[in-house]
């Protein structure tokens, strides 16, 4: 039996009521997409949270990981050194294997040489800076206590009744053991951060033969891994590892010789000027370069100990020389080797070392800048697609993102 028209009228009227009422509802929560987003997070939450729960099936495959990455990762390096050079030797007519073991025995050679003729030299000069690092630092503290007691702060120094003399008396042996434990605790660190990956004596072996297939067939990689993708991503696929790799090799290219050339500065530098341990001094300044902005710090705190107990006119010529280094680096080395490749800005990348030490140690530093760029080059390419399909479903153009031309005409 059909409803009347007044009856019929009076249900529509309480249906669009309570379907308006169910529509501003889902207005205020921000729409259908915005449910579908909190539907999808809570799905995401809970596979997190299954996995959690089995994640002793995927324990092999950790170790496995954690096995290989240390000679995968120095293979990397030096094939990215290597790589230029290989390509030197096939514009010479050099065939590609013959390239590769001339490369591999140079490089084998002169690392032997670096370690036959250089490292027990290194290695001396660290002993003594050990031993005598404990008198530099009580002579430092009394040099500060003598300085305090002549300057414009004497009555107030004066007034805290301190007695460095009975200080460093009690101390003495603590000052030795705390320096000796410190330095024992970084080689410790360092040492099971190697030995976590099976130890460098893995990394060594085999590390040359990952060298020498990624020299080999290193450039097929790339395409043999677009292949296996659907042919609607290949095109961007391509571009991400294009974009990835060259971020990379200038990242890796550029770090290096910047460190070279800093470190070989910093030995002339003090050479000059007669510091005590200048190689060694140098060295350090080389090896922690590598590390944006807190590398400077690590590298001049034990030169400047040395410095201020040798003499207040050593300090001064340890400052020029410093300044004359960063300079030299700042404004000539790093714009023509490194140029603006990683395109980081200095904040992000103090934030960057200081949440990958934090979780990582050792390795989230020195990898830290390098993993974020490439992370960058990942977000971007995503984020240009979702601006594409965005724009495709938006009706009006000024409800759309702005494109870029290359982009648009790229697609």
């Amino acid at each position: 039996m059909g409803l009347s028209g007044k009856q019929q009228s009076t249900a529509d009227k309480v249906s669009n009521k309570e379907s308006g009422a169910t529509s501003n509802i889902i207005r205020f929560l921000g729409g259908r997409s915005t449910l579908f987003v909190l539907v999808s997070i809570l799905l995401i939450g809970l596979i997190i949270l299954l996995f959690n729960q089995i994640s002793f099936i995927f324990y092999p495959i950790t170790v496995f990981f954690s096995t290989v990455v240390l000679p995968v990762i120095l293979a990397t390096i030096a094939y990215y050194l290597l790589r230029p050079l290989l390509r030197l030797l096939e514009k010479m007519r050099i065939p590609r294997i013959w390239g590769i073991l001339i490369l591999l025995i140079g490089a084998i050679g002169l690392i032997t040489a670096l370690v036959f003729l250089v490292l027990p030299f290194l290695k001396e000069q660290f002993h003594n800076l050990v031993e005598e690092f404990p008198t530099y630092f009580s002579q430092l503290l009394l040099n500060i206590d003598t300085f305090l007691r002549t300057s414009i702060f004497a009555s107030y120094y004066e007034g805290l009744d301190i007695n460095i003399n009975t200080i460093l008396e009690t101390s003495q042996g603590d000052i030795g053991k705390f320096f000796t434990d410190t330095i024992g605790g970084i080689a410790s660190g360092i040492t099971s951060f190697i030995s976590a990956f099976t130890g460098i004596i893995l990394a060594i072996i085999t590390v040359p033969f990952i060298l020498f297939y990624l020299l080999k067939d290193g450039e097929k990689l790339p395409r043999f891994f677009v292949k296996m993708l659907p042919p609607r991503m290949r095109k961007e696929a391509t571009l991400i590892l294009r974009e990835s790799d060259h971020q990379i090799s200038s990242y890796i290219q550029g770090q290096i010789l910047v460190a070279i050339c800093i470190g070989i500065m910093v030995s002339i530098g003090f050479f000059i000027i007669d510091m005590e341990y200048a190689l060694l001094l140098g060295v350090l300044a080389m090896f922690t370069s590598v590390v944006p902005y807190l590398g400077p710090l690590i590298a001049i705190t034990p030169a400047v100990i040395i410095a201020i107990v040798t003499s207040p006119f050593m300090l001064i010529k340890l400052a020029i020389v410093w300044t004359i280094v960063q300079l030299v680096e700042g404004k000539f080395i790093s714009p023509q080797i490194m140029g603006k490749s990683l395109q980081v800005h200095p904040i992000t990348i103090i934030f960057v070392l200081l949440t990958a030490g934090s979780l990582f140690g050792v390795a989230g530093v020195v990898l830290g800048i390098p993993g974020y760029a490439l992370l960058k080059v990942v977000v971007n390419h995503l984020f240009k697609l979702f601006k594409l399909r965005y724009n495709k479903y938006v009706a009006t153009e000024n409800m759309q993102y702005e494109m870029a031309e290359s982009q648009e005409s790229g697609e």
